[in-house]
């Protein structure tokens, strides 16, 4: 039987496959100080959820509270804020009630009614997508496909020309970077560098939104007013803010979104049969998409900090200690999901996962990145047909990283079933 010891999370072979790990951890010690993180991972799902219940004990203040703060990251801010708008706390990194305050202004932009009324939007953009690889009868879908979708989403909420979405890409993995475990201080400068690069360039967007308002976030962003204390007046929210939530929409629009999409292609690679259940029963999609999401959840794990002596799953915390919360060991958790460590496209309850997150901090954009795999497949599997890899022999390799988990390439090979463009108005919802 394997030991945690024989486990290292940055070695590329646990890594690339982080689940036995993860199994062994749930088993042995649920809440395991993780020696290669400095964290203790916090692995089983109700233990997960009591973190997400308490701000209190545990706190999203991460970089401000935590005894320690990893090199490359230290550099990337210092360089920001001498060349650009330092960070400051808005969504991620804060506790209600300042979380609160901030949230109000997303959940705005991504509730249920607005993203069913971006139904034929989003089926256009993916009509698009397949039109572009659709006569060759082959692509990468992730780089064809998984990334420029969500990509072309969030650019056009955010004011960036479409034909610059793969330097928008290039900003949200520069923003994403300093948290991989992968970055030496050389290459968290050059992160750094564009990072501070789309700050300027949204920061032309914001003056051009306040001079001609559009129907987008930014322009919803640059109008918004908040009020800190009750009995404050309102105010607009100032250029660190704005920043700040700007980082936050553009990771969080495409980064998660993108792997979700490409880990949910692979799942139906390997199980070639579903296609054809999952072409004729909306309802079997949906359940196949949260059961996606829980099986490849696209966020490992986020952190917490304590902010007291503490305790959780009998083990102690110390004031000040880092906790990460294994969002995709949760999503395996035996005690919740029976037989957690299969995939079952018709699972009772899929849709409990964690790979949203929960409470105060669940994911604003749930509701577009739930259309926009319900948009691709319905469309997928109506325009496409025995979908393969080229390889049969495919490996479906990840991009080195410690707390996302997405593929690098995936290259597949289709018949075309339905050349003309399909636009069913199919919400998600």
């Amino acid at each position: 039987m394997s030991t945690l010891t024989d486990y290292n999370l940055l070695e590329d072979q646990t890594r690339e496959c982080p689940f036995a790990y993860f199994q062994a951890i749930r088993k042995e010690q649920p809440v395991f100080f993780m020696k290669e993180l400095g964290a203790y991972y916090v692995s089983r799902y109700e233990d997960l959820r009591y973190v997400k219940k308490h701000p209190e004990l545990f706190s999203n203040d991460v970089f401000v509270l935590a005894n320690n703060n990893p090199m490359e990251r230290n550099v990337a801010e210092r360089y920001k804020a001498e060349n650009g708008w330092k960070r400051v706390s808005t969504l991620q990194r804060t506790d209600p009630p300042v979380h609160t305050k901030y949230r109000a202004l997303i959940n705005q932009s991504f509730t249920v009614k607005r993203v069913r009324g971006m139904t034929d939007y989003v089926e256009t953009v993916v009509n698009d997508l397949i039109d572009g690889f659709i006569d060759k009868g082959q692509c990468d879908f992730v780089w064809e496909y998984a990334i420029p979708l969500p990509c072309t989403v969030i650019a056009d909420q955010l004011g960036v020309p479409r034909e610059q979405i793969w330097r928008l890409k290039e900003w949200s993995d520069a923003m994403l970077a300093p948290g991989s475990g992968f970055l030496d201080e050389a290459a968290a400068i050059e992160s750094a560098k564009l990072v501070v690069e789309a700050q300027q360039f949204f920061a032309e967007v914001m003056a051009e939104r306040r001079k001609e308002p559009k129907e987008d976030i930014i322009t919803d962003l640059v109008q918004a007013r908040v009020v800190d204390e009750p009995g404050d007046p309102e105010r607009p929210l100032d250029m660190y803010e704005l920043q700040d939530l700007l980082d936050q929409l553009l990771t969080g629009g495409n980064e998660t979104t993108t792997n979700a999409i490409g880990s949910a292609m692979m799942l139906l690679l390997q199980r070639p049969g579903l296609m054809e259940t999952l072409r004729d029963d909306e309802k079997a999609l949906r359940n196949f998409i949260e059961e996606s999401l829980r099986y490849e959840t696209p966020v490992l794990h986020l952190q917490r900090v304590a902010t007291q002596d503490t305790e959780l799953g009998g083990v102690k915390i110390p004031k000040g200690a880092r906790l990460a919360l294994g969002y995709a060991s949760a999503n395996r958790d035996e005690e919740v999901f029976e037989d957690g460590e299969n995939f079952d496209p018709m699972r009772k309850k899929a849709g409990a996962h964690l790979a949203f997150g929960s409470g105060p901090h669940h994911c604003p954009g749930a509701p577009l990145a739930r259309q926009e795999m319900f948009s691709t497949f319905t469309i997928l599997l109506n325009r496409l047909e025995n979908i393969r890899p080229q390889d049969p022999n495919e490996r479906f390799a990840h991009v080195p990283n410690a707390f996302l988990r997405g593929l690098a390439h995936l290259n597949i090979e289709f018949d075309v079933r339905n050349r003309e463009r399909y636009l069913p108005g199919a919400s998600a919802f």
